[in-house]
């Protein structure tokens, strides 16, 4: 398990380095549309989750495979953390917003490192103990739902508060 908390510890550095560069690459592609659909292209809290989703996403596909004979409970771990982590973002951020009564911005970069710091180690917990193991469909399916709404929400978003511009 020393090899594990070792790939944690990276993945934790992997997701928030190429996070918060893919904060900045819709714009730096000129727009790419393409991009746009992995990449935030506004600064709505539905675009920011895009941060932690899509580079755990591709983290935990590389953990699953490097893991997959010496723990068998990696995958149902991480797809759990990915979908915590992410749904963590726009409940710290209302949490906290809602008290203040204003967005700042020191505490939505925190909002992101907390959630990947916690996806993380809910994912390590949970590879421990293989709670999750008879859940990995489950956990898969919502993973790809997730992923749709991204992809179709992303240019054609819903009119809720989520997929606006931050008011506060």
């Amino acid at each position: 398990m020393k090899k594990l908390r070792f790939f944690i510890k990276i993945g934790i550095i992997f997701v928030l380095v190429t996070g918060s560069l893919s904060h900045f690459l819709f714009d730096w592609t000129g727009n790419n549309y393409i991009v746009g659909l992995f990449a935030p292209i506004n600064e709505s809290v539905w675009e920011h989750m895009k941060l932690l989703f899509f580079p755990m996403l591709l983290y935990s596909l590389f953990m699953i495979f490097r893991f997959k004979e010496t723990c068998p409970c990696v995958a149902p771990s991480l797809l759990f953390g990915i979908l915590a982590g992410t749904w963590l973002i726009p409940v710290f951020y209302y949490t906290y917003t809602c008290v203040l009564g204003k967005n700042v911005f020191l505490l939505d970069i925190a909002t992101f490192i907390f959630s990947v710091i916690l996806s993380f180690w809910l994912s390590y917990r949970l590879s421990l103990s293989c709670r999750l193991k008879p859940y990995t469909h489950l956990l898969a399916g919502l993973i790809c739902v997730l992923f749709l709404c991204f992809v179709i929400f992303t240019y054609h978003p819903p009119n809720a508060k989520i997929f606006q511009f931050p008011t506060v």
